[in-house]
């Protein structure tokens, strides 16, 4: 019989932000409770990081995924500061906090105290060119209309439709809401992304009375923001390719595999075996998925055909990212916000522009610029699919109607996502039920990652963190049971010396 006091070996597939933050957090307990375990992190690819990569370029600090950590989740900030990386968090600029919307050939600034579905502020947005008188009525209807049906699941459309009106979701949710999901809002569920929105309607009725109470508490320095809470976003000197290379730092020795493809898992008695690209097996105690739903759909297909296909039913949109140096002079538009956002509408190839430059401090050298183009997700997909050429045409082509900007950028820089965010459909909060029903099957298996409950960074650092977690409360309960079972049945031989063990 095998004794229950070995070492135990956990083993987290990917190496993304999830996955280092898994293996991280599996570390910092091995070492503070003496745990009895080794820890061994897999990646496919030739490096960490997944989409989070920076790269210093002529003086440039370019971002080729997510540039923000939001302070409003705490995970991040407190990942930051177990690294000692705290001194070197950066928030955004404190001029120009606010965002523009595409109409036509003109940007407009969402009007001051807009947050993100509603106005706060009926005089900037009664000024405001973005929508028709008729739709500034519509919007302002939300102060009379009755709450919706408690507790049902319902799409972002649907919610903004029946308490803003139509225009106000075409020209105003769907762009703002765009940057951040890359999603359909006639599919995507509020519940699962924006439940504040609901718990509003709930205890409020209106939304817009809600968020003006809201707004009351919020100091009067930051009121005049508009869009996203500029305020609450931050990052890293240097970039977030820092977080990244300070996690792995703190990985032992070994404990990472590069280019080392999972194929399959399967369940051998009490333990798990990990089949390898190389034809390899590698056998675990624990396991933390740390991929992208499609990848562990095709990992547990053979273990758990329930469990795959909840897994491949969550949809994903492919994103683009274009970096692009300019000289200041070259760039006839002020620049006197953080960026612009285009409605599906408006038929353009950018989704979002982010005034990287701008935003953050020292991303650019004196006298330049560095620009964040989006284009992709999941109600334009077809640029993913252009080359470059192509794609830098048209890009270059909004950029030109948009901001003016005639002259060919310094350099360009494009990195592709496939697949890379998670679509919360509507039901994808049953889903996740589901997905837990089943995973109680395999308690020694668990899921981490942005498919879940949270695409941001501190979300999936959560995510990851808590996988960790979970895995050894269950390996410690399977310890308790194979203690009692010794008890019954006692070895022949002994097995004294082990430290203390999980």
């Amino acid at each position: 019989m095998e004794h229950s006091h070995r070492v135990r070996r956990i083993i987290v597939v990917g190496g993304g932000i999830t996955g280092l933050a898994a293996a991280h957090r599996l570390e910092e307990r091995r070492h503070a409770e003496r745990l009895a375990c080794e820890v061994l992190l897999l990646e496919a690819g030739p490096r960490l990081g997944g989409v989070i990569s920076t790269t210093c370029r002529d003086g440039f600090i370019l971002e080729s995924g997510p540039d923000t950590i939001f302070t409003n989740k705490p995970w991040g900030l407190d990942l930051i500061g177990r690294l000692g990386l705290s001194e070197r968090l950066i928030g955004t600029t404190d001029t120009h906090r606010r965002t523009f919307v595409a109409r036509g050939g003109t940007l407009h600034p969402l009007p001051e105290g807009f947050l993100l579905l509603a106005p706060t502020r009926f005089g900037p947005f009664l000024r405001s060119g973005l929508l028709s008188w008729r739709g500034k009525a519509r919007t302002a209807l939300d102060l009379f209309l009755a709450r919706g049906r408690s507790g049902a699941d319902e799409s972002l459309a649907s919610f903004v439709r029946r308490r803003f009106g139509q225009e106000a979701l075409t020209r105003l949710a769907q762009p703002m809401v765009g940057g951040i999901y890359t999603a359909d809002p006639e599919r995507l569920s509020l519940r699962a992304t924006l439940p504040q929105f609901l718990q509003m309607e709930e205890r409020h009725r209106s939304i817009i009375l809600a968020l003006r109470r809201q707004r009351s508490s919020i100091p009067s320095e930051r009121r005049a923001e508009s869009g996203p809470r500029y305020s609450l976003f931050a990052t890293l000197d240097d970039g977030l390719q820092t977080l990244v290379d300070a996690l792995v730092q703190r990985l032992p020795a070994g404990a990472v595999r590069r280019c080392c493809p999972v194929t399959g898992i399967a369940r051998e008695e009490t333990r798990w075996t990990l089949r390898l690209g190389d034809g390899t097996n590698l056998e675990a105690d624990g396991i933390i998925l740390g991929i992208p739903a499609f990848r562990a759909a095709a990992l547990t297909r053979d273990l758990d055909a329930d469990l795959a296909s909840e897994l491949e039913a969550i949809p994903y949109a492919s994103s683009v990212i274009v970096n692009l140096a300019y000289r200041r002079e070259e760039i006839p538009h002020p620049l006197d916000g953080f960026g612009f956002v285009v409605p599906a509408c408006e038929g353009r190839t950018i989704i979002a522009c982010s005034f990287s430059s701008v935003k953050f401090a020292a991303r650019a050298p004196a006298d330049h610029v560095l620009l964040r183009a989006f284009a992709g997700g999941a109600l334009q997909p077809e640029p993913f699919e252009w080359d470059d050429e192509m794609l830098l045409t048209a890009v270059r082509r909004d950029l030109n109607e948009l901001l003016g900007i005639r002259a060919a950028p310094l350099w360009s820089h494009v990195t592709r996502h496939p697949r890379s965010m998670p679509q919360y459909h509507v039901g994808h909060l049953n889903r996740l039920a589901a997905l837990e029903e089943a995973l109680t099957r395999w308690p020694t298996l668990k899921l981490a990652g942005n498919a879940y409950r949270g695409v941001g960074i501190p979300d999936v650092i959560h995510s990851g963190e808590a996988a960790a977690d979970a895995l050894l409360a269950d390996l410690a309960v399977a310890r308790r049971q194979g203690d009692a079972e010794l008890a019954m049945n006692p070895p022949t031989r002994s097995c004294a010396g082990q430290e203390s063990l999980l």
